[in-house]
């Protein structure tokens, strides 16, 4: 039997949870008074840090959920986030438009990643 452990665990939620050798992260978002290309670099740069924290990288991604306020934003998060991916390592993805918790907040992901 696998183990789970949590990281960055409060009352409603963790930052991070792994199960075997899959990590997965909280839905991370930028800075809410930032454009969305700025937001997407943000929250792509928090994904980095929760994965090396877990022991994973960019480039073990399996699966990355982005939800959009508003699909205009399609483009501007693209090129942030095509920037991004290593050539060879794109994960399974699927990006759709979403009421998000904060009105300001543009961008969300959402990461699972196998260990390193």
């Amino acid at each position: 039997m696998s183990t789970i452990t949590r990281q960055h665990t409060n009352k409603r939620m963790s930052q991070i949870v792994t199960h075997g050798d899959t990590v997965y992260l909280a839905g991370q978002v930028g800075d809410e008074h930032e454009p969305v290309a700025d937001q997407t670099r943000t929250a792509l740069s928090r994904v980095d840090a929760l994965l090396k924290e877990a022991g994973s990288s960019r480039e073990h991604l399996l699966q990355v959920t982005i939800w959009l306020a508003d699909m205009a934003d399609f483009e501007a998060m693209n090129e942030v986030w095509d920037a991004w991916v290593p050539d060879g390592h794109a994960p399974a993805r699927a990006c759709g438009e979403a009421k998000l918790a904060n009105s300001r907040l543009l961008v969300e992901l959402l990461v699972s990643a196998a260990k390193a």
